[in-house]
């Protein structure tokens, strides 16, 4: 049978998704741990895909791989999820025996945060207007040999919520560091830099100017999208995350108080 699964994950300790010699990727944790429970003996063999290769430091809430087993119960999250460390497996489906988590998604989603200090939050909401529809991204991304840059973007999205800036980009792909090169244009507008015009013209390459990535943490895969694909929810995979999520949450916010303590002691 064929299955797909659906995974969250902190991309922080890992040199992003894609498998590499040497260096822990998150890929490399999920195909160890697929072999040693039996589920997939052969990656190519089974035909394993995943939706995307997020760099390293980027998050998913949705990352999606599936491959053909004869062990499904060795496959389901829970069984996956003992294996794993800071991955987290929480959905699984039975897909057509066509299906690749890559090709056969139709819609993807990220969200960047960053610190709003300083941006002027009207600025950058007025600016991402201009991003929905079929464009060519060659001044957003890093252009590889053999890849169209054109790029169909669904919406865009921008709210202020405690200080922090949520970007919301959906779109039917995405190309290598396209949402953190467009993070870095709307903070050059918002810091009042740049402007929309500059933005407009970027994006019909009638001007061409480089733009840096900004900070890969912001970033993370919050949903991919496929037609007709009907999840079923681990229970106990999804509450046994939420609680290590807890546990790290409540860890995260011991060192921010730290730092607090620290920063105010030298004012």
């Amino acid at each position: 049978m064929r299955l797909a699964l659906k995974l969250a994950y902190l991309g922080t300790e890992y040199y992003g998704y894609q498998i590499q010699p040497g260096v822990p990727t998150i890929e490399g944790k999920i195909l160890k741990a697929l072999r040693d429970l039996g589920a997939v003996k052969n990656p190519s063999k089974a035909r394993y895909s995943a939706a995307g290769r997020t760099d390293r430091g980027v998050h998913a809430l949705c990352q999606v791989i599936a491959f053909d087993t004869d062990a499904p119960d060795a496959s389901m999250p829970r069984a996956l999820n003992s294996q794993l460390e800071r991955i987290w497996a929480y959905a699984w489906a039975q897909v057509e025996a066509d299906f690749n988590a890559r090709k056969s998604a139709i819609e993807r989603g990220y969200r960047y945060m960053l610190w709003g200090k300083g941006l002027d939050i009207a600025k950058i909401k007025d600016a991402v207007s201009i991003f929905p529809g079929t464009h060519d991204f060659r001044n957003f991304v890093n252009i590889e040999k053999g890849k169209s840059t054109i790029c169909d973007v669904r919406s865009v999205s921008v709210r202020e919520q405690d200080g922090w800036i949520y970007i919301d980009i959906a779109a039917n792909r995405f190309l290598w560091h396209m949402v953190r090169k467009i993070a870095t244009a709307l903070k050059l507008i918002g810091k009042g830099e740049r402007d929309k015009e500059w933005l407009g013209k970027m994006l019909d390459t009638t001007l061409s100017e480089s733009l840096p990535p900004l900070d890969s943490h912001g970033l993370i895969l919050k949903e991919v999208r496929y037609p007709d694909v009907k999840w079923n929810v681990d229970t106990y995979a999804r509450n046994r995350a939420l609680e290590e999520l807890h546990e790290l949450f409540i860890n995260h916010e011991i060192t921010s108080k730290m730092l607090e303590e620290i920063e105010s002691g030298m004012q």
